[in-house]
Order: C-alpha cells, then sequence, then structure tokens
C-alpha cells in the first residue's frame, strides 16, 4: 500500500512540473504579445499625426515606401531649411515680415542666433491678421519634447485650420492650397515623405476691406463678396453714414437726414438707438414731452399734456443700391386736448368743422410710413425715389420737431403753415439726383391736409407738386429753396389754391462738449380763390446751444401774416368787414433745459420756456395787452450718438471720406 501510494505521489509531481513548464511558456507569450500591443499604442499618435486624410477638406497622396535605416536617420538630422515666406504670393499681408534661415546645419556658436531668428519670426507671424502661431509645447521629464518642425512644415492657427502637431519621424511636405494663397513648393529634403494637399476655406481675418484688399486672389475667398462691398454703416469725416450700395465713398449720412428727403447740416446731432442685425441696421428714435402749458390773456388756458412721436427705421442693401424704411407714428390724439393744444395766435386745419384758432392741432398717429431706395452714380452722384403713404414732399425745410436749431422747444412754430405744414400727406412720390453737396428733387403728392379722424388713412387725389433744389457748401451748413403747388389743402376753404415758396438756411457747429444749431426760416402762401388774392409770409429765427454736456438754451423770434384768427362774432366785435383780415404777429420765446438723468441709451431732462408776443393794437380786446406763456416740461429721448465710440468699438466697418 505505501509503494503504491508513493508511487502514485512521484506521478503527480511529474505531472505538476510539466504543468508549471507549460505555464511558463505561456507566461512568455502572453507578456511578448502585451509588451508588442504596448509599443503599438505607443506609436499611435505618431501614426495619427500623419494620417490627415480624414481633416476635413483635406486630402492626402499616397505615401512612399521607406526603409527602417531611412527612419533613423530622419530621426538624427536636425531640421531643414525654413523658407522665406515675405516673397509668397498672397502672404504680404499688414505687420508681416518673415525671412528663411539657410539649410546649413548652425554651429555651436550660431544655435543662439539662429533661436533669436526663430523667435523673431514667430513674433511676425503672429501679427497677421487670422493667423497666430502656436506656442512650443513645454517638455516634462517623463515625455520627451517634441522635435522642431522639418522642411516645409509650417505650425499654423488661423481660424478654421487646425494643424497636427510635428512627429519625431520625418514630417512631409505640405501644400496649402488655400483660396487666394499659393505657397511654394518645399526644397528636396531626403526626409520629407510625400506631398500633402490641403484645401481649407481661409475665413475673413478683418472687418475691414482695405486690409486685405492688397493680397493677391483675396476676392476669391468665401464671404470676401460682403468685404469687397464694404460694411452697411462707416464713418463718414466725424459723422456716420450708410453705405449706398457698393460705392466706396458714396454714402447717406445718418446727420443730414431731416423729415422726408430734406436736408439738415450733417454735424447735426443724433438721438438714436442702432442695431445691426444680419444684413439689417436698425435705428429707432423718440421723443416724449409731458408737462404743464399754460397760455395767457383772455383766450389762453392751462393744460397738461404730452407731444410725442416715435420714429423706427431700417436699412438694408438691396440690389447694387441701399433701401431705407421708416415710420413715424404719434399718440398726440389721446394726448392732446380736444381741439388741439393750447397756442396763442396758432391757426391751421379744422375741428368739428371749424377753423382751429389759438391751438395746435394733434399730428396723426400714423404721421409717415415711407421706403426710399438709393443708387450710386459714381463715387460722387446718387439717384434716389421716396414713396410715402403718409410720407412728406419735397417742400419747405425739415419739419420742426426734426430740426436740431429746435430739438429742446416742444411747441410748433406759428408759422408752421407757411413753412413745413406738408410733412404728412397721404401720398407722396418724390425723386431725384445728389451730386457732390447738390440735390435737386421733385414731388407730386396729396396735397389736402389731414382730417379731422387722426387715426385713419385719407384716400384724395394726388393734385399737387413741388420742386426743392438744397445744397450743402460744408458739412456745418445746408440750405434750400423749394415750390410747391398745393390745390384745396384746407377743408374749411375748398376753393383756396395755395402757391407756397420757401428758403431756409441751417447751421450747425459742435462744441467740445456741445453743439449749436441753428436756422433762419422764409415761407409764403400766395392764396387764390374766387375774386380774392393774398400773400403771407412767414419768418422763423430759431437757435439751441448745447454747452457742458448737461445743460441747454434755446430760442425762436417769429414774425408771421395770420389771416384766420377772426371769427365772424370776433369781426363784428372788433368792427372789421373783411372776411379775412390780415395781421402781422410776433412771438418770442426764450427756454432751458438740463439734463437729469442720462444712461448709454436714454436721456431725461426738465426745461422750461417764456413766450412773449407783439401784435397790432387792434387785437388786444380779445388777447389783453400782453399776453405771457409759459410751459414746465419733462422730456425723455435716446442718448446722443457717441460717434468716437462707434468707431472704437468696431460697430462700423472703417473710415470713409466724405461725399464732398
Amino acid at each position: 500500500m505505501s509503494k503504491d501510494f508513493f508511487g502514485a505521489e512521484q506521478l503527480s509531481r511529474g505531472i505538476m512540473k510539466s504543468l508549471n513548464a507549460i505555464n511558463f511558456r505561456l507566461n512568455i507569450k502572453v507578456w511578448a504579445v502585451v509588451f508588442a500591443s504596448f509599443l503599438l499604442v505607443a506609436d499611435l499618435p505618431v501614426l495619427a499625426q500623419h494620417d490627415m486624410s480624414n481633416m476635413p477638406g483635406m486630402s492626402k497622396s499616397k505615401p512612399k515606401p521607406k526603409s527602417k535605416a531611412k527612419k533613423k536617420v530622419a530621426r538624427k538630422k536636425q531640421p531643414g531649411k525654413k523658407h522665406d515666406m515675405s516673397n509668397m504670393p498672397g502672404m504680404k499681408m499688414p505687420g508681416m515680415k518673415m525671412s528663411g534661415t539657410h539649410g546649413r546645419k548652425p554651429g555651436v556658436r550660431r544655435k543662439k542666433a539662429l533661436a533669436q531668428k526663430k523667435s523673431a519670426n514667430k513674433t511676425e507671424m503672429d501679427n497677421m491678421p487670422g493667423m497666430k502661431m502656436p506656442a512650443k509645447p513645454s517638455s516634462s521629464p517623463t515625455q520627451s519634447p517634441a522635435p522642431q518642425p522639418s522642411s516645409g512644415q509650417m505650425p499654423m492657427n488661423m481660424p478654421g485650420m487646425q494643424m497636427p502637431t510635428a512627429s519625431p519621424s520625418a514630417s512631409p511636405q505640405t501644400q496649402m492650397n488655400m483660396p487666394g494663397m499659393q505657397m511654394p513648393a518645399v526644397s528636396p529634403n531626403p526626409q520629407a515623405s510625400p506631398d500633402q494637399k490641403m484645401n481649407m476655406p481661409m475665413p475673413m481675418a478683418s472687418p475691414s476691406p482695405g486690409e486685405m484688399s492688397g493680397m493677391k486672389g483675396m476676392e476669391n475667398m468665401p464671404g470676401m463678396n460682403s468685404m469687397n462691398t464694404g460694411p452697411l454703416l462707416v464713418m463718414s469725416g466725424n459723422s456716420m453714414g450708410v453705405r449706398i450700395g457698393a460705392s466706396e465713398s458714396n454714402v447717406i449720412n445718418l446727420g443730414q437726414m431731416g423729415s422726408g428727403t430734406s436736408w439738415q447740416p450733417t454735424t447735426s446731432p443724433m438721438y438714436m438707438m442702432d442695431k445691426i442685425t444680419g444684413k439689417w441696421l436698425l435705428m429707432a428714435h423718440f421723443n416724449f414731452v409731458a408737462g404743464l402749458n399754460s397760455q395767457g390773456g383772455p383766450r389762453g388756458t392751462t393744460k397738461f399734456e404730452s407731444a410725442n412721436w416715435f420714429m423706427p427705421i431700417a436699412f438694408r442693401r438691396v440690389g447694387p443700391g441701399t433701401l431705407q424704411l421708416r415710420g413715424m407714428f404719434s399718440l398726440e390724439p389721446f394726448t392732446f386736448a380736444r381741439g388741439g393744444s393750447p397756442l396763442l395766435f396758432q391757426t391751421g386745419e379744422t375741428y368739428k368743422g371749424q377753423p382751429i384758432i389759438d391751438r395746435q392741432h394733434p399730428h396723426d398717429l400714423f404721421m409717415e410710413l415711407s421706403a426710399q431706395y438709393t443708387v450710386p452714380l459714381g463715387e460722387k452722384g446718387s439717384w434716389f425715389t421716396y414713396f410715402g403713404y403718409p410720407g412728406e414732399p419735397a417742400l419747405g425745410p425739415p419739419a420742426f420737431m426734426h430740426r436740431a436749431s429746435a430739438s429742446e422747444n416742444p411747441s410748433a412754430t406759428l408759422s408752421h403753415h407757411l413753412q413745413d405744414s406738408t410733412h404728412i400727406s397721404f401720398g407722396v412720390f418724390t425723386t431725384g439726383f445728389i451730386y457732390r453737396g447738390f440735390k435737386l428733387e421733385g414731388s407730386v403728392f396729396n396735397g389736402h391736409e389731414p382730417d379731422e379722424n387722426r387715426y385713419n388713412f385719407d384716400a384724395n387725389r394726388w393734385n399737387s407738386r413741388s420742386a426743392r433744389l438744397s445744397y450743402e457748401p460744408n458739412n456745418n451748413w445746408s440750405m434750400q429753396v423749394s415750390y410747391g403747388f398745393l390745390r384745396s389743402p384746407e377743408a374749411s376753404a375748398p376753393t383756396t389754391d395755395i402757391r407756397r415758396v420757401t428758403a431756409s438756411v441751417q447751421y450747425n457747429k459742435p462744441l467740445k462738449r456741445g453743439n449749436w444749431a441753428s436756422a433762419f426760416i422764409w415761407g409764403r402762401n400766395h392764396t387764390s380763390s374766387p375774386g380774392e388774392l393774398h400773400n403771407l409770409n412767414g419768418y422763423t429765427a430759431e437757435s439751441t446751444v448745447n454747452f457742458l454736456d448737461k445743460n441747454y438754451l434755446y430760442t425762436r423770434l417769429e414774425l408771421v401774416d395770420k389771416d384766420e384768427l377772426l371769427r365772424a362774432s370776433d369781426r363784428a366785435l372788433l368792427g372789421i368787414k373783411d372776411d379775412h383780415p390780415s395781421f402781422r404777429i410776433g412771438g418770442y420765446t426764450f427756454g432751458g433745459a438740463r439734463d437729469v438723468w442720462n444712461t448709454k441709451k436714454f436721456s431725461m431732462a426738465i426745461g422750461s420756456d417764456l413766450t412773449f408776443y407783439s401784435k397790432p393794437a387792434v387785437l388786444d380786446r380779445l388777447y389783453g395787452n400782453n399776453p405771457v406763456s409759459w410751459r414746465l416740461f419733462l422730456r425723455l429721448r435716446p442718448a446722443k450718438m457717441d460717434m468716437n465710440a462707434h468707431a472704437m468699438h468696431g460697430n462700423t466697418g472703417g473710415e470713409t471720406k466724405p461725399k464732398h
């Protein structure tokens, strides 16, 4: 029994030794497989760096086989020479100066100089628009430093372009065929692998077309069409303008825009909000004035009221020109007293079928809905068409609420119906030409004053016409003369036509911490009705000075002929038999305002003024000897646009020369 037991034990020991030997051989094979896998994984990044065929827009030619000996030699050799990129077609960019390095191996004494030259080249390339050189990766104790790029490899970090890091093995020669850029072939290098071709779109490097206009072939780059036409909003001298089509220097000056198609001096201040959304330039202007209005004398009264309006504007390039859409709305039909705002010696339009006297009529809810299309004619001229329903024909100066010289005065002019009353006409078509500082335009329009319903759209025949010549000798002056024929404008006198002639001179002077705007306006109505002819003249001189940023002083001096002041009962009381007696009335307003709350978007001010009058003595029984009127008001509007801020923050596309 014991012998059998020991024989079995020896047999089992022999079997265990055999199994251990087999297990040892298997372990060696497993570890060999693991070690080979580890080497393969370690080489994957190197292989991935060379596999550029999967990059968007890149195609790679098939590599030629290399021997192991060549690989070893390539790892030991120094980087090949870098090429002079300053002479490359399309690579002459602002701020770029590149020099090449010699292909020979630098000596010990030249290593420091070579390193400085590489650093300088890298810095110069970093300043290229749209081009940044990647920083040299730092080495760690556990990671070997990345070798320098070999001949033909150029590490770049452009928008929309990412280059892989250089591998320890031979770097391939890279040919970059970007739109507008061609890189020369690399000189022969035994280390180089086969060529690789990269087709990548290059994004815009700068918003300014002038910076890249000198680069060869850049006009074919994606997105360069919009750069060639330039940005929509530009700086024109010291003011802002909207580019007309693709013209380089022909712009619509925003400060020059008055009501309708009228002109102000280009340097006039603008109280607007603006925003660029896609291909649209959006702007908004509004003015809200609320307070007490007290008119003196027996015919005067005191009311709490609000004069207000809101004007959105939009610009966009359409075809060869620029489209402008504009609206203007007012809540005065709801915020004025019935019959209008109290204003001594004012006349015009009707209320409940009777002529309005000593009141200013409210404006319509829809004051303007218009479209204007302007096409450049060379770099110094343009042609435009304007349609409004309602709109303003080419007649008279800018309406009083749009003039910089009256920006703080909430009252309408007493000469309104002799100078600029056609600023709300339900049906206007205007066309004209601009050359340098001249503009000649003509209109056909509905000459009727708006009816008593202030919320609807009037429908009348377009039976009136006008013409206007405007001239701006420089950015601080604007002048105009105009003539218009108005067929039965007043509902109270349907058989009376008016031939109106106007002339005006406007001046604006920007100050260091403010602005000074003035205007001189003359208007004449030659009225003709069966058996009657009348000539009525209105003269207006007004000025507003803004000083120390927040302070305003303003004045308005008027002389105007009025022939609708007396009703039948008034004429009987005064013993006057003429149906339309004419009187020369004078109004003299002096006032001031101060901003009390300003932000980047809004401005609020408190203001007040006094108005004195002159009149014939025969009217004393109706108006008193020396009536005096006053106002106390609160004004809210957008903040004044800062031209310098727009230029600095890149809201405009660059500097553009003034058009004259």
